[in-house]
């Protein structure tokens, strides 16, 4: 996909995440893998008002080569770029019902939703919580790294999701994944909800 279409991918997505309410104000952001580099989102910027030539693009090492300046969200962006296998898009979102769950003491941090649907299962896998620092701060980057790249979801805690994808639209289907899972969570909460089986998880990452 040439430069031209996907930064009008990045405003398209952009602008249906934010119409349904995955992201709100100017919180969010978005990247793409493009040559050596990137392009993401600029910083203060609403998803849902995004334009093509005013998206930032970077160089392999975060540095801004043009548009507006960009997110101050790079070093989450960099990190998952850098150890997360075939990733090709991040998406990092202040969805709700994901943010409450990192709100949660009993959340684990190597597992931090229980395998509820097949979907979840086939499109997320499983979702890592790293503890909380301050929104732009590098060591974001690092508790990322952290993770060796054994995980494409990530949860911030009370903060937000990061998802890696093989492209824009695998990265933004497996975000929406993530919240409506985090959201039966939240509804099926100390109701004992019947889980997937691990036969059943097995058979569907065959």
């Amino acid at each position: 996909m040439n430069e031209l279409k996907l930064r009008e991918s990045i405003c398209y997505f952009g602008k249906s995440l934010f119409d349904r309410g995955l992201t709100y104000g100017s919180t969010g952001n978005i990247s793409v893998k493009h040559g050596d580099g990137w392009i993401v989102t600029p910083t203060n910027a609403s998803l849902g008002n995004l334009e093509p030539d005013t998206l930032s693009l970077l160089d392999k090492h975060g540095n801004c080569i043009s548009g507006d300046k960009p997110t101050k969200e790079v070093p989450l962006h960099t990190a998952m770029y850098d150890t997360v296998a075939d990733c090709a898009a991040v998406v990092h979102l202040h969805s709700v019902h994901s943010v409450a769950v990192s709100l949660l003491p009993e959340t684990d941090p190597a597992d931090a939703l229980p395998p509820l649907t097949a979907y979840y299962v086939m499109k997320v896998g499983k979702t890592a919580l790293v503890p909380y620092h301050k929104p732009g701060d590098p060591l974001i980057g690092d508790a990322i790294r952290g993770l060796s790249g054994k995980y494409t979801s990530v949860l911030l805690a009370n903060h937000g999701p990061v998802m890696a994808g093989k492209s824009l639209e695998a990265a933004v289907y497996a975000t929406e994944e993530l919240e409506e899972t985090s959201r039966l969570h939240l509804l099926t909460r100390g109701l004992n909800p019947r889980l997937l089986t691990q036969a059943q998880i097995d058979a569907l990452n065959q």
